[in-house]
């Protein structure tokens, strides 16, 4: 990994793409093999399960290895509960915020390591986790769960937990969304977000958990697509995009050393506005080391060409090439990212194991959070479930799409596993008022109604829904943010894990069953 490089291998190196496939495709095989990219981020749509990903992962680094020297850096963005690109066949780890409510920083570190270690085991050498925006309002539709609390404290506390779980197994552990994603009301994806506050709130709250993490030798940086106003002098200028950010703030007034990545730069805010090709040059010129391109190959090769015809232009200087790229390698020798070879070709005696799992549970049944009083379900007595689901995915709502995969992540199989009869109604986030009046009244015919919210307090259909439906015999479960708890007091039962994934689902039906 010490061997000179040519300009077009530096610029690979500082590049990471993302590709549609379980198996290599032509598509990244090329950008491997002419383009000399560093890094593959891997999304949903590429796994099917444990054994495929490290197939996968192992495949991509062969290929890498035909043409160079280095080894490839193979990221993932697993957080965690509603954020979890692999699922089936690793041990469950539940949404940040969740952590604060089972009470331990010691049981999430622990976690956060058991769930690294079976990343590297499939292959995976980068996680861009730990999240450590403060979220601090409630309206905001990016973070919520995502964030492991609502204060300062809560989130230097879980998060620098979850950080060294993730070092200790040997992964890259990436710091996100710098210098802060929590105080904001607009999804990154759809647009670009402002957070408003002068120097000092900043200093105090939104950069506090990153300069804690940096202290604690955090490997990685990710910027967000947010506008600091009070640090960037250009009001519509995201962090990603800002010199004054990416370089005076993090590494010059914060001491970071490590490698810096974009968010991905087909987000909204970056491709509809300078476009992600201009964008991607941008960053690298306002101080980033590795630019992110998830999806779009011609996005991908016009990001590569255009920052080395800038660099052989001249306008920007190789030196500044040559200082992100040695960081990234630097990394890479870091993590060992070159013992891939090392990896077992079957990895499934690595994953679940009783002792895993077993912390895995008890950290769900801790997490459970109950909000006034409760009383469990009569278990002689037919349910009428309503859910409230995700019709389409997005890079923050990781549900798997289909009725038979959506019937896996509903809670009606864990209630009938109980011996609960089980009626379900599915609706849409934002359901119309001919849904809403069907569902109202069939609960007002039923023995026992249970709603499955999601972010019910951003959508103002579910709030008219949950405000028409009678509360008596009416139990409420918030499937990810638990401000949902707040908008029905009269329920007979308001509980959440801050998640509607399956390892949640069967704790919360253990509880309304009345067995835990």
């Amino acid at each position: 990994m010490n061997a000179p490089l040519t300009l077009a291998q530096q610029v690979g190196q500082c590049l990471m793409v993302g590709f549609d496939g379980l198996t290599p495709n032509a598509h990244i095989e090329r950008l491997i093999r002419d383009y000399h990219v560093g890094g593959v981020i891997l999304f949903r749509r590429n796994v099917d399960n444990p054994r495929q990903v490290a197939a996968l992962c192992r495949r991509l680094q062969e290929i890498n290895a035909e043409v160079s020297g280095i080894p490839l850096m193979i990221g993932i963005d697993q957080e965690g509960g509603m954020v979890a690109r692999i699922e089936e066949g690793l041990t469950p780890l539940p949404s940040a915020l969740a952590y604060q409510a089972a009470g331990s920083s010691i049981d999430c570190e622990a976690l956060s390591r058991v769930g690294a270690a079976e990343l590297a085991a499939l292959g995976i050498n980068i996680n861009f986790a730990p999240v450590l925006d403060v979220n601090n309002n409630r309206a905001n539709p990016v973070i919520g769960v995502r964030a492991f609390g609502e204060t300062v404290e809560t989130v230097n506390e879980y998060g620098l937990a979850a950080m060294r779980g993730i070092q200790v197994a040997g992964v890259a552990a990436t710091a996100k969304h710098f210098p802060g994603h929590g105080d904001t009301d607009t999804d990154s994806h759809l647009g670009v977000p402002r957070v408003g506050h002068d120097k000092a709130r900043l200093a105090a709250v939104e950069l506090a958990p990153f300069r804690a993490a940096i202290a604690a030798g955090i490997d990685a940086v990710m910027s967000s697509h947010v506008a600091f106003p009070a640090v960037e002098p250009d009001a519509d200028t995201p962090a990603t995009l800002s010199h004054a950010v990416l370089t005076g703030l993090l590494r010059d007034e914060l001491g970071f050393t490590g490698v810096t990545f974009t968010d991905c730069l087909e987000m909204d805010a970056i491709a509809r506005g300078v476009g992600t090709v201009e964008g991607a040059v941008r960053a690298f010129a306002a101080g980033t080391d590795v630019m992110l391109v998830s999806h779009t190959e011609a996005r991908q090769v016009g990001a590569a060409e255009l920052l080395l015809a800038r660099v052989a232009a001249g306008e920007i200087d190789p030196a500044r090439l040559a200082a992100s790229c040695g960081r990234v390698l630097a990394l890479k020798v870091a993590r060992q990212m070159d013992r891939w070879r090392d990896l077992p070709a079957d990895p499934v005696g690595l994953l679940c194991r009783p002792e895993a799992l077993a912390l895995s549970q008890r950290v769900h049944r801790q997490a459970l959070t109950l909000v006034g009083d409760f009383r469990a379900l009569e278990a002689t007595l037919p349910v009428l479930l309503i859910t409230l689901e995700v019709r389409a995915r997005t890079e923050i709502d990781e549900v798997a799409l289909g009725r038979a995969a959506q019937q896996r992540d509903s809670l009606a199989g864990p209630l009938a596993q109980r011996g609960i009869q089980v009626d379900e109604i599915a609706l849409p986030l934002a359901p119309d008022e001919g849904e809403i009046a069907n569902a109202v009244a069939r609960a007002r015919q039923a023995d026992q109604v249970v709603v499955v919210s999601y972010n019910a307090v951003l959508h103002p259909a579910q709030q008219a829904l949950l405000a028409a439906l009678p509360w008596q015999q009416g139990w409420l479960v918030a499937g990810r943010l638990p401000y949902d708890l707040d908008l029905v007091p009269a329920a007979a039962g308001r509980l959440t894990l801050c998640a509607n994934r399956p390892a949640a689902l069967n704790v919360v039906a253990a509880k309304l069953a009345g067995a835990i």
